[in-house]
């Protein structure tokens, strides 16, 4: 029995210490997460010539909020484009997965007789594309979508093969067949099953690829520079991204010495660094209070929506 004692006592022991040891490395883990993010923050916030002459702090040694008053020297430009973002944003995620569920749910039905050569559509959609030029010719020529926001909207974006696996996935082991069965019995047709039952049940899939959407819409700058002329119509990130390629010509021109001395010496009191960092912050400010919100579903239905049934 003393010896029985012994061994729970050294389990527990055991126990305690490994979790000790696993609880540090997720510290760990997480503050190599967050740090980069605060030294960005802090950067942003430190004058030019401190960045200059100190270098990177997590504690600005200059405060100076010089980089924010570049970035919106126009406040009116910064809050269009933010709104054209989560317009899209808000519209692309809610159509996609409107989409990619009824998508997958047709997929997932066994009765369906096509399902198979849907599947391996959906499949060839993620190994091969048309390449560069027919995608940007169908959508130029055929869609007519050049300089409007569908651009922004359909392009690569509203449909993920990815996507409609991992939901299929998910219907097919996380709801019953036997629950489909009994609405069916009752008069229920397949869009009221769809509606009433499946997306119910679903939350936690739902949520995790809404949250993949948000981010690929929240991050997309590439279908404004190919299919954006109109400035009025560039979204935040684009926005941020010609601010950045614009301050990198003036500043190739100025070493050059094609410029006049008044624009050099503008140029040099420009927070270039700061600008950059501010550029960051601004742009990748609204997913960090996102996510907390959506991050137990995410995980969750990532981990229920790739098991294979």
């Amino acid at each position: 029995m003393e010896k029985e004692k012994v061994g729970k006592k050294r389990k527990v022991g055991q126990g305690r210490f490994y979790n000790t040891w696993i609880h540090v490395l997720m510290f760990l883990c997480a503050m190599a997460c967050i740090l980069p993010f605060v030294l960005v923050l802090a950067i942003s916030l430190t004058d030019e010539k401190s960045l200059i002459v100190e270098g990177y702090r997590f504690f600005p040694k200059a405060f100076s909020l010089d980089a924010y008053k570049y970035l919106f020297t126009t406040p009116i430009t910064i809050i269009r484009a933010y709104g054209i973002t989560i317009l899209i944003t808000a519209a692309g995620t809610v159509l996609s997965l409107a989409m990619t569920s009824m998508l997958a749910y047709t997929m997932s039905r066994k009765n369906y007789p096509y399902r198979r050569i849907l599947s391996i559509y959906v499949l060839l959609t993620m190994l091969f594309n048309g390449g560069l030029t027919p995608w940007y010719l169908v959508y130029t020529q055929i869609f007519n979508v050049k300089d409007s926001l569908l651009a922004l909207l359909i392009p690569n974006m509203l449909v993920s093969g990815f996507n409609v696996i991992v939901m299929r996935t998910f219907f097919s082991n996380s709801v019953s067949d036997s629950l489909i069965d009994a609405a069916a019995i009752d008069g229920a047709g397949e869009f009221k099953i769809y509606w009433k039952i499946i997306l119910p049940l679903s939350k936690p899939v739902l949520a995790a690829i809404a949250f993949m959407t948000v981010l690929g819409y929240w991050n997309n700058w590439y279908n404004s520079m190919v299919f954006i002329n109109d400035s009025a119509k560039f979204s935040v990130q684009y926005l941020m991204t010609r601010t950045l390629l614009n301050m990198q010509a003036l500043k190739s021109a100025m070493m050059m010495g094609t410029m006049s001395p008044e624009m050099i010496k503008a140029l040099s009191d420009m927070p270039s660094n700061g600008v950059r960092m501010a550029m960051a912050v601004v742009g990748v400010g609204p997913m960090l209070f996102l996510f907390p919100f959506a991050q137990k579903y995410f995980v969750s239905g990532l981990t229920l929506g790739s098991v294979k049934g």
